[in-house]
């Protein structure tokens, strides 16, 4: 078929198939060679975006028509089946086990290795680095295993089962002889189902976590912008800033007279030389010892520090609006409802499946903006406990402090500007 057809154009979607599971099935078989499906009627394109939301309309409406099935589903980012079960596979499934009616529950011993590793990349270690320290630990995976895959660290912090939810049809069957199934990359729709089962992890951990990865694999520097790879390998890697040209410093080893020694410098110098940036190279022993001295710093003026974290604090709040969500989902329902409403009479929606994309859009942003939020909020609080409990001056370099409380370090030629994740800043003279 795929080569000899261009597209199908008919009448009405009753014309298409006798009942909407036909018409699902074969606008899926059709999409899956890339052959559109014009409905002359409702002015549909089954290929284009109001196409999409159709799919979902009529995936919908075929959930009445099949008991093997879940009943009802709401459309939009957010919602679940009001009859009817979700079925989530949770085999090999660490965190979570099912009861004697097939619901999933937490198994609190693996719950509390989620939780941990969760925590631990938010306090800056790297997928590799705590499949390090799980081995260390003895801790197995859920296969048994005792080697830990950065690959499954990353699933473990990407998987949306941890937050309570559930994203339905992740893969679907191509081929229904051999069962052969594949990544769905859009073919059918998906459905996510929000607040499915206890969650582990709450809602804005989980962003910040979603976040802090994005930012580590969209990390650009320099003048241009350009992409770098991110490292974690030290505490100060990706966090070292030049003002000149915007690049972040590495860390490379010297060898003078035999001698070798550690420094850090300027990307765009290392790469083009000190015509396009002459920013000062730094001893990494100087580095760690301004670090030290802006965490001295910090601890000498608690007073102040305390302050302005409070200060900080209220400035967050401020902008916190917690009626918000509960706003955008009440408004999607409705107009969901009334969607599938005008769907099921044969009358147009554009103007509605134009609102709900713009709803869900703001919805993303909006849960993405309380995270950030959260997450500053948590940084404050870590910055405060630290103060009030660090009692001594810091005399030695500790790497895994660096990465709990230090969030850039700006080079100058005279000084060294060190801005905490609490959202404050020290300059310590070089």
């Amino acid at each position: 078929m795929a080569g000899n057809t261009d597209m199908i154009i008919t009448k009405y979607i009753s014309r298409f198939a006798s009942n909407t599971l036909d018409c699902l099935k074969y606008i899926r078989l059709l999409k899956e060679k890339n052959i559109p499906v014009y409905f002359e009627k409702e002015n549909i394109n089954s290929l284009d975006s109001k196409g999409e939301i159709l799919l979902t309309i009529m995936a919908s409406l075929a959930q009445q028509e099949s008991e093997s099935l879940s009943k009802n589903v709401k459309l939009g980012l957010q919602f679940r089946y009001q009859n009817g079960e979700v079925q989530v596979n949770h085999n090999r499934f660490m965190g979570y086990t099912k009861n004697d009616e097939g619901h999933l529950i937490i198994e609190p011993t693996e719950a509390e290795i989620i939780k941990r590793i969760y925590l631990e990349y938010l306090q800056g270690e790297s997928l590799k680095q705590i499949g390090e320290i799980l081995e260390s630990d003895g801790t197995l995976t859920v296969a048994g295993k005792a080697k830990w895959r950065p690959e499954t660290i990353k699933k473990i912090l990407k998987n949306e089962k941890y937050i309570g939810d559930a994203l339905l049809q992740k893969t679907y069957t191509v081929d229904v002889l051999t069962k052969k199934r594949v990544k769905n990359n859009g073919i059918v729709p998906q459905y996510y189902v929000e607040n499915n089962h206890e969650a582990i992890i709450p809602r804005e951990l989980y962003m910040q976590v979603q976040e802090e990865m994005l930012r580590k694999t969209n990390l650009h520097s320099g003048e241009n912008r350009k992409k770098r790879v991110y490292s974690s390998k030290y505490a100060l890697s990706s966090i070292v800033y030049c003002p000149k040209c915007g690049d972040i410093y590495r860390r490379i080893a010297w060898n003078n007279r035999g001698k070798r020694s550690f420094v850090w410098r300027c990307v765009t110098r290392v790469e083009h030389g000190p015509e396009r940036c002459d920013a000062p190279t730094v001893q990494e022993m100087e580095l760690q010892a301004a670090v030290i001295k802006a965490i001295n710093m910090a601890l000498g003026g608690k007073d102040d520090m305390l302050i302005a974290l409070e200060q900080n604090i209220a400035s967050v709040l401020a902008l916190e609006d917690e009626g918000s969500m509960e706003r955008i989902n009440a408004k999607l329902e409705e107009l969901q409802k009334e969607l599938l409403k005008r769907a099921n009479a044969k009358k147009d929606y554009n103007d509605l499946a134009d609102e709900i994309d713009r709803l869900r859009e703001l919805k993303q942003n909006t849960m993405a903006e309380n995270a950030e939020r959260e997450g500053l909020k948590q940084r404050i609080a870590e910055m405060q406990e630290f103060l009030a409990e660090q009692m001594e001056q810091i005399e030695e370099y500790d790497e895994s402090l660096v990465r709990r409380m230090v969030e850039k370090i700006t080079v100058y030629e005279k000084k060294f500007s060190v801005e905490f994740k609490s959202g404050t800043s020290v300059d310590v003279e070089r």
